[in-house]
């Protein structure tokens, strides 16, 4: 099957989300103009008789995040319920530390390459299903970031082949805190794929439009629940200088009976407006399908989010990103329960030579009602019972030191 043989390449070592930035324009890695290390360069003055040394294709990078999030409930699990990323509370955590390697495929070297690998708090539970078992060594794979091969054909504008473990097309925020506006994710990054396992290829049809189509082994790429592959197609429109626009669409089973009846179908749309220091944008996802159990109810999911972001003047800048959440059935979360939130974070960003520090202070309210719905606090009630309350404020400190070669 697709699944397997894309298995069997991740473990032999060829495992080598600016949203609409990058040169296909498809991929999940943070907001269109959030800063990246590659954009901050050192100017260098060379003599007349200096040789201009060709510039290396290959490009190195790292980064170590360190964050506190300071939970008000004090629970005494120490865990922020429902969560895959920035799960711990009340304590210092290494939350993720990445090292890699990119080699980007163009006309004169029609290869690229992707390879990194990671670990700390957030490699922990991303990428797994609360519904379906895990594949092979999953604690083994779970440490690579993106091990991707791509190859540029030269077909018309160029159609750009990828297949390894990529970038989710999926979602306009990353698994990596360095590359978005806020520290903490939203709900609706936490339960969507931060990364995909299979192969996509993508077009561009003219400056404005980008089609892409891809493959995978799974809705979460660490889940195994059957041997079918899932399908989808995501359009890219730049409809000014100013305004994106994507719609991504995936349809697959997610359960081991691959009927078609009970196929999971997911829409992510996204649009977002940029000019000089103010970018705004709105996400909406909606995901159901029918779940193979007595009375086969058909679950249901929507999530929402309108995050602002300003520069205020040099390395300062803000965000202030409500959201919400809903998960009719527990299908996603695990609860049933309606989110919503509302974070602000403050940034301050210092470059130096090929490095960037980024220290973030942030907010965050969360609210959750329904059944299943509720946050830990305080002590153990009983053997692994802690109290449920709908509320819980939080106050993040984030710290994030990056290195990269561009």
């Amino acid at each position: 099957m697709v699944f397997d043989l894309l298995l069997v390449t991740a473990q032999c070592g060829v495992l080598t989300k600016r949203m609409f930035a990058d040169d296909s324009g498809m991929t999940r890695q943070g907001p269109l103009n959030a800063p990246q290390d590659s954009q901050i360069q050192t100017q260098t003055t060379e003599s007349p008789t200096t040789e201009a040394r060709p510039k290396s294709p290959w490009k190195y990078n790292g980064f170590l995040d360190f964050g506190h999030m300071l939970d008000f409930n004090h629970p005494a699990n120490h865990l922020f319920r429902d969560r895959s990323t920035t799960f711990r509370v009340n304590e210092l955590d290494l939350n993720m530390a990445e090292a890699g390697v990119k080699k980007d495929a163009s006309q004169d070297s029609r290869w690229g390459v992707e390879f990194s690998v990671q670990g700390g708090k957030d490699s922990a539970s991303f990428g797994y299903s609360a519904t379906a078992p895990n594949v092979s060594n999953a604690n083994v794979l779970r440490h690579f970031g993106l091990a991707d091969v791509s190859y540029l054909a030269p077909v018309g504008n160029g159609l750009t082949v990828q297949g390894g473990l990529f970038s989710s097309l999926i979602g306009y925020d990353t698994l990596y805190a360095k590359d978005n506006f806020n520290y903490t994710r939203p709900w609706g990054a936490d339960y969507t794929p931060y990364l995909m396992f299979g192969v996509n290829a993508s077009y561009p049809f003219t400056k404005k439009i980008t089609v892409t189509g891809f493959v995978i082994n799974d809705y979460a790429h660490l889940a195994h629940p059957n041997n079918v592959p899932s399908f989808g197609g995501q359009l890219s429109y730049s409809a000014t200088d100013h305004l994106n626009f994507k719609e991504t669409v995936l349809y697959g089973p997610h359960q081991a009976d691959t009927s078609l009846d009970f196929w999971r179908f997911f829409s992510d749309s996204i649009a977002e407006w940029k000019q000089n220091r103010l970018t705004m944008a709105f996400e909406y996802q909606i995901g159901t399908e029918k779940v193979n159990v007595s009375g086969t109810p058909r679950a249901l999911w929507m999530a929402a989010q309108l995050p602002f972001h300003r520069v205020i003047a040099g390395p300062w800048s803000f965000t202030l990103r409500p959201e919400v959440a809903w998960d009719r059935n527990g299908r996603w979360t695990g609860s049933k329960q309606t989110i919503k939130a509302f974070t602000s974070t403050l940034e301050y960003r210092v470059p130096y030579w090929k490095t960037n520090t980024i220290a973030r202070v942030e907010y965050r309210v969360d609210d959750s009602r329904g059944s299943g719905g509720g946050f830990y606090r305080g002590a153990v009630i009983s053997p692994g019972v802690i109290a449920l309350v709908p509320t819980q404020q939080m106050l993040v400190f984030g710290l994030i030191f990056t290195f990269d070669s561009r």
